[in-house]
């Protein structure tokens, strides 16, 4: 009797804090992607309208980018839904070209429409090879705009790569649970 007691409230407890908690990585990108988003609006405070205004967005506090002729990008994100932190992210990217050097930034990904949203957190979204990241400046999102729904931001953070493409990115999604 005392088992199944126990059981009930380790069930109870699972259902009512274990639902909505994060591990502790996810906390750590969620705090990450925070300061992320501190740091792009003091590069560039036009950003904050996109911030405000999109139905949702992906911010990937540190994309790792490097490659000598083969080339690749890998980091993990939040993804948001009107300003609420929804779920987790991770992109990836493998290239062949010319290509030299590494590089870490911050990516964030701005969906238009809901529309746009729902199809990335479908989970299996993917950036056309000619698509580009605007990179973060100030005044640089005053004539930026969207594309099928999608805007993307990048601002370098450390090293050197002549290369601000995003074209090719893969994203999972997965939410979080309720």
């Amino acid at each position: 009797m005392k088992t199944l007691k126990n059981a009930m409230i380790a069930c109870l407890f699972l259902i009512t804090f274990g639902a909505t908690a994060q591990n502790n990585k996810d906390k750590e990108i969620m705090a990450d992607a925070q300061n992320a988003k501190s740091t792009l609006i003091a590069k560039d405070a036009g950003l904050e309208k996109f911030f405000k205004n999109a139905s949702g967005y992906a911010i990937f506090p540190n994309v790792g980018k490097g490659g000598l002729i083969i080339g690749g990008a890998s980091g993990n994100g939040v993804v948001y839904e009107n300003g609420k932190a929804i779920g987790m992210t991770s992109l990836k990217k493998i290239n062949i070209g010319l290509q030299a050097g590494g590089q870490a930034v911050i990516e964030v990904i701005f969906f238009e429409t809901d529309a746009a949203l729902a199809k990335f957190k479908q989970g299996n979204y993917e950036f056309s090879a000619e698509a580009s990241a605007v990179v973060a400046e100030e005044g640089k999102s005053e004539n930026a705009s969207y594309s099928d729904g999608v805007m993307v931001f990048a601002l370098p953070k450390a090293g050197l790569m002549a290369d601000a493409s995003v074209g090719g990115q893969k994203f999972e999604y997965h939410a979080f649970k309720k």
